[in-house]
Formats: C-alpha cells, structure tokens, sequence
C-alpha cells in the first residue's frame, strides 16, 4: 500500500527493517517502564503477579481488539500465514511451550524481557540471549531439525484455524479478554503508567502484522509476514551478525535492533543502568539449562510469549492460543516444582 502511494527511495526489506526498528523502540521503552514479562505474572512474586498479570492481559485484549478492527478495515491480512493453517502439529506446539514454560522460569524472564534487561547492563540475558538465539537456529535449521520435523509430523486438521472463524467469535474474544483486563486491574491496581504502557505494547503486534501483510508488502517482491516476537528474529539476527554480507537484514532484525535501543535509552533516562553477573556455578548452569529450552521451546511452539502469546493470539489462532496455554502451564508447574526458583541464589 505505501510503496505503490509513495516514492520512498527505498528498497522494501530496508523499509521493514526500519518500521521493525521503530516498532521494537516503542516495545523497548514500555517494556522496560513496566517490567512487562508473562514470567512475572505466571511465576513471580506473590505481591507482582497480580499487577503484571493485569498489565500483561491489558496488553492481550489491546491486540485483540485492534486485530479485530483493522482486520476490519483491511490493514492486516494474515490469509495463508501459518497461524491460520488448520493443520495443528499439536505434540510440537504442546511440548514446546511446555519447555518455554520451564526455560523462562529457569532464567527469571522470557525472552523479550531479557532482551529489554540486556541493553540495561544484565549480562546474565545477554549469555541466555546468545544460547537462546543459537539453539533457535539449531532447532529451525541445524542439528535440532530433525526433532523439530518428527514432532511436527503429529498434527491433526481442525474443522476452524481461529475463533475469528466461529459466529461472533471475534467480538466475543474481545469482549471477554476486554471485561478480564478491566477486572484485573481494578483488582490489583497495577498503576496507570503501566497499564498504558501494557495498551501501547499490546498495540504494537498489530501495526507489525499491519506493515509487513499490507502497507509495506510488494507483490512483486513478497517478504516474510511476520510482527512482534523474539524466537525468529533473534535466529535472524545471529545469522545476519555472522553473515552480514550474504544474508540481508529483515524485519526481524530491525525489532531486536529497536528493542535494545530503546530500552537502553529508557534505563539510561531512568538511571536503572547497571551491570549485573552471575552469582555462582550453578546459576550460570540454570540459566543455560533455561536459555536451550526456551530456544528449542520457542521454535516448536511457533513463537514465544510475544510471537505466540501476543502476536499470534491477537488473530485468535488456536495454534498459538494452544501455545500460550502450554508456555503458563509449563511456567506454572516449573515455578512450584523447584523450590530453588526464589532462593537468593538465583534471584
């Protein structure tokens, strides 16, 4: 759409790179006001998880509803995306955000929380980040495939790919996650700047949707649809680090790029830069142990808490809403089975 109303001078992929960045600074700097991380509303203390599961289901109903509209009124078009195919490879999309589940638990944040704690100075995510990113690539394209093959091979067809397909299911979906945020928050009162912060982020899945299916899509050169998540950019963003020459950078590339820039800038406005390391041994072998599976995790289930959990789950796939329940039960089982979860050493 934008490329046929304007001369921009550029190449669409550089143009995707740019919009990525801009949307991942936006991420970035809510993100790190609000410490916004399912981990927290799933696993956290006592006294956080109801205020960042307020902030965090504010952020889900924004993406719902703003899906629905501008699905609407023919910004978005998802159609032949593989979060609407009604081939559901249900052992790997399971199994997978079970393994997120546990890994955010082991490294005390999903990967887009890291990500955002990473350009504050935490060099603890920057390690996980980097295990994360090459176990992701191993998984999508290295030694892990096969795994990721045999599970995908266990899938069964659904007679509906998203509740949008069901008689008012949309409307429904919207009003029901609206009604939750609403009573989630005036439950738990996680404070106004933070609630805005959670409506933004849950704003931002989709304007990527938005810019990568119609308002910067070529007909003649087709891009990858893809919008807010951390499992396949961050693949990306490693494969591009290492070969820059041949491999172009994308969307994706662009997010993590913004991410980090933006939440640096954030902490850096907030004074909450600080370097931070490991404490022992056995914290950076937790923390590794966590990185590979949220990194095996993610590839399987789709995506990850934002891939799947927010992005994917604004089009109301049942794919990724499949994913979303199985990373919170995975988080959930793994917070009350190991008891080390809040002790000081790994806190």
């Amino acid at each position: 759409m934008l490329l046929e109303m304007y001369d921009w001078g550029l190449e669409g992929r550089t143009l995707q790179v740019i919009f990525g960045l801009i949307i991942g600074v936006a991420f970035g700097i809510a993100a790190q006001i609000s410490r916004f991380c399912l981990r927290r509303a799933v696993a956290g203390r006592n006294e956080e998880r109801g205020s960042a599961g307020a902030v965090w289901v504010t952020a889900l109903a924004t993406a719902i509803v703003g899906f629905m509209l501008a699905r609407a009124w023919g910004f978005v078009d998802l159609d032949g995306h593989r979060y609407l195919d009604p081939d559901l490879p249900f052992a790997a999309i399971i199994l997978g955000g079970l393994a997120f589940g546990v890994g955010m638990v082991l490294t005390r944040g999903c990967v887009s929380r890291l990500t955002v704690l990473s350009a504050t100075g935490n060099m603890r995510s920057v390690v996980v980040l980097i295990v994360f990113a090459i176990v992701a690539h191993a998984t999508l394209k290295g030694v892990l495939s096969p795994l990721r093959e045999t599970l995908g091979s266990f899938s069964t067809t659904m007679a509906f790919a998203s509740l949008s397909e069901l008689p008012l299911g949309a409307p429904a979906a919207a009003a029901f996650a609206g009604l939750l945020a609403v009573w989630l928050v005036l439950r738990f009162r996680p404070g106004g700047r933070n609630v805005f912060a959670g409506a933004v982020i849950g704003l931002l899945p989709v304007l990527g949707w938005a810019t990568t299916s119609v308002l910067l899509f070529d007909d003649f050169d087709p891009l990858a649809v893809q919008s807010l998540a951390f499992t396949l950019p961050w693949s990306d963003t490693l494969f591009w680090t290492i070969a820059s020459t041949s491999i172009p950078a994308g969307f994706g590339t662009g997010l993590i790029g913004g991410v980090l820039l933006g939440s640096f800038l954030s902490a850096a406005a907030r004074g909450e830069l600080d370097f931070v390391g490991f404490d022992a041994p056995q914290q950076f072998v937790r923390y590794v142990a966590g990185a590979g599976l949220m990194g095996v995790g993610g590839v399987l289930a789709g995506g990850c808490t934002l891939g799947a959990g927010l992005s994917g789950s604004a089009s109301l796939s049942v794919a990724a809403l499949i994913a979303l329940a199985s990373i919170v039960v995975g988080g959930f089982l793994a917070a009350r089975l190991d008891t080390r979860v809040r002790s000081p050493l790994v806190a």
